[in-house]
């Protein structure tokens, strides 16, 4: 049995850390970060932790004067090494209030929670099979203060992950309020049209995606010209080849969406040029 941490204690698995009076149970009130851990270092760190304490703040959190990325680490690279998995592991980092009502004065204490799965080996190489997405229209992303966060208030992308599983889809694209691709349920998507890419404005909703950060700025001083803007359903299904990023997977093409297919021709030659900028 695996072991998680939970406000800097080492718990066994399926131990239960909150009650019906929490916080983040009750109202989301909390963000996270999905990070990957290679051999014993964490992938792409100071972006992740960038975001998480813009995050913390932003939910307004109090932060303690202790707590710092460093401390985070260690705790991470501790949990892994007790669970067995420090040459490769997911890892979940998770920050939510304590107890308490929209309006009580208690429930202001910061509580942490550190979780780690073992990584399957081929999630470091593009992936040989294209995945078949479709585009989720029940629910929308909006575009406000918190869209860009990985906060805990994720119905849209979990009703979508419902939708995709039902449909046999790999993943589902949600839309933003205005009608236009936003993000999918776990990445940040790029295309490319006429040897340019292209993927939606953190304007548009989509979550600040680390990965996404990364190809942007790794591809910045090449030929390539990345454009952050506005995506409709009609560009998308014009688009040569499609890509979706994230922390874990890196970068993985898009076989198709509904009947239209893409290539990955370029896809290859941008993972290429990104895999060996992360670090």
């Amino acid at each position: 049995m695996g072991h998680f941490i939970f406000n800097g204690k080492f718990f066994k698995e399926a131990t239960a850390i909150a009650g019906p009076g929490n916080r983040g149970l009750r109202y989301g009130d909390g963000v996270f970060e999905t990070m990957k851990l290679l051999n014993g270092n964490l992938v792409l760190a100071d972006g992740h932790f960038a975001r998480l304490w813009k995050g913390m703040q932003m939910l307004g959190f109090e932060i303690p004067k202790l707590m710092s990325p460093e401390k985070f680490t260690e705790e991470i690279q501790a949990l892994a090494k007790k669970n067995g998995q420090e040459k490769k592991a997911r890892i979940r980092l998770q920050v939510f209030r304590g107890d308490g009502g929209l309006y009580d004065k208690t429930g202001s204490q910061l509580n942490y929670c550190i979780e780690c799965w073992e990584l399957a080996g081929d999630n470091d190489s593009l992936n040989s099979n294209g995945l078949e997405l479709g585009i989720y229209t029940a629910a929308r992303k909006s575009c406000d203060v918190l869209a860009n966060l990985k906060h805990c208030n994720f119905l849209p992308y979990a009703l979508a992950a419902l939708h995709a599983k039902k449909e046999k889809w790999n993943d589902a694209l949600l839309l933003n309020q205005y009608e236009r691709i936003c993000d999918s349920t776990i990445a940040n998507i790029f295309f490319i049209k006429n040897g340019e890419l292209f993927t939606p404005a953190l304007s548009e909703g989509c979550v600040a995606g680390v990965m996404r950060e990364q190809v942007i700025a790794s591809l910045k001083d090449t030929h390539w010209k990345v454009n952050e803007t506005t995506l409709t359903i009609e560009a998308l299904l014009q688009a040569e080849e499609v890509f979706l990023t994230n922390s874990i997977y890196n970068i993985r093409w898009v076989k198709s969406i509904g009947n239209i297919a893409y290539t990955n021709t370029l896809i290859q030659k941008i993972y290429s040029m990104v895999l060996g900028t992360i670090k």
